[in-house]
This record gives C-alpha cells, sequence and structure tokens, in this order.
C-alpha cells in the first residue's frame, strides 16, 4: 500500500506534466491581461475581463483535472491489455514487440532483445492479471489536486487588477509577474531535464512572451 500511494503521489506531482500544465493557464491568463492592455480602459471592462479570466482558468483546471483521470484510466487499462496479451500464449518474438512499444524508444532499443525477453518473462511468471481498471479515491485526490495547482498558479496574474486602481500599471505589473512565473517554470524544467537552469528559465519566458503575442496577433 505504501509504495501504490507512493507511485500515485508521483504520478500527480510529475514535473513535466504539472508544469506544463502551468504554463498553458499561464498562457491563457496572460493573453486575458494582454488582450485588456490593447483595449479601452474601464472599470467595468476591467471587471468583465477579470472575471472572464478567472472564469477561464476554473475551466481550464477543471478540464485538466478531468483529462488526468481519463490519462490515468487509459495507462491502467493499457498495462492489463499488455499482461493480457503475454499470458495469452504470444511467442516471444511477439512479447519482445509489444513490450518495446511501450517503451520509450531509446530504452527499447538499448535493452536489447536480451533485456526485452527478461521483462517478458517477468511479467508472465506475475501470476494472474490485475483487477479491471477503475479509478479510485486517490486518483480523484490528485485530479482535484491538478485542478488547484492550476488555478493558484495562474491567479496572481489577476491579484494586481484586485489591488491597483491604476489599470495600465495593474497590466504591467501582471505581465511582468507572468514572465516570471515562465521563467521559474522554464527553471523547474530544464532542471528536471538536468539541462542548464538558466537557459530553461530565459527560454521560456522568451518563448511564452511571443507565443502570448501571437495569439492576441491571431485574435485569440
Amino acid at each position: 500500500m505504501p509504495g501504490n500511494a507512493q507511485e500515485k503521489r508521483a504520478r500527480v506531482l510529475n514535473p513535466i506534466d504539472r508544469v506544463s500544465e502551468v504554463i498553458f493557464g499561464l498562457l491563457m491568463a496572460m493573453t486575458f491581461t494582454g488582450t485588456f492592455s490593447v483595449a479601452s480602459s474601464g472599470g467595468e471592462e476591467e471587471r468583465t475581463m477579470m472575471i472572464a479570466a478567472l472564469g477561464c482558468n476554473l475551466a481550464w483546471g477543471l478540464a485538466d483535472a478531468v483529462m488526468y483521470l481519463v490519462r490515468t484510466l487509459t495507462e491502467r487499462t493499457r498495462g492489463r491489455t499488455l499482461l493480457a496479451r503475454l499470458h495469452g500464449g504470444a511467442d516471444a518474438a511477439t512479447g519482445q514487440a509489444l513490450i518495446a512499444e511501450v517503451l520509450p524508444e531509446r530504452i527499447a532499443v538499448a535493452a536489447g532483445p536480451e533485456g526485452l525477453e527478461m521483462l517478458r518473462r517477468r511479467m508472465i511468471e506475475h501470476q494472474g492479471l490485475p483487477i479491471r481498471p477503475r479509478l479510485g479515491w486517490d486518483d480523484f485526490k490528485g485530479a482535484f489536486g491538478v485542478f488547484l495547482l492550476v488555478v493558484f498558479a495562474t491567479f496572481p496574474l489577476v491579484v494586481p487588477f484586485i489591488v491597483l486602481d491604476q489599470s495600465m500599471l495593474a497590466v504591467r505589473i501582471s505581465n511582468l509577474v507572468g514572465v516570471v512565473m515562465l521563467f521559474l517554470a522554464g527553471w523547474i524544467l530544464a532542471g528536471f531535464a538536468g539541462a542548464s537552469r538558466w537557459y530553461g528559465g530565459l527560454a521560456m519566458a522568451v518563448t511564452g512572451t511571443v507565443l502570448v503575442a501571437a495569439i492576441i496577433a491571431l485574435g485569440g
């Protein structure tokens, strides 16, 4: 049980998935604030824009949470299907090919026929098939965690509009906060990949800014 809990927790906190979701939310929020910066300002328009931005990020967090559940169920179903086919009498070559399909290409190549065959035998020796894939309470808690992560990660971009009366100043501070958060997201991803954190942070900040400008220019 502790191992299963740890595995689920690791899946929820996977840096690539979670940081990517935060980046998508940031880009969406920055698109709203950027659109506001080029539009005519006004108290009512500002409130409407911020409500729309918050609503959009809530919707994005909900969609991300649902897709997390879909992905979790799909992965479990795929794993069970693989075991079922291996236990179903697939020959050695077919079994190795099935295992290679679920592994990253470079890992499958590095393992070679010997490594794939060892995995095939170990999986066949595993008695019985796992129960039919289903979602448990921990999965729904993980989905709720994804929802909160996306929503709270993008909320700082809205705070300047809440605490400041000067609309354009709020826009500039909000954009600055967004760029800093993009930099931090790139910093985390680069560290996870073993690359230069500074390069990763700067690259993400620049790329995100260009994407936001392109989305606004395209009418997004």
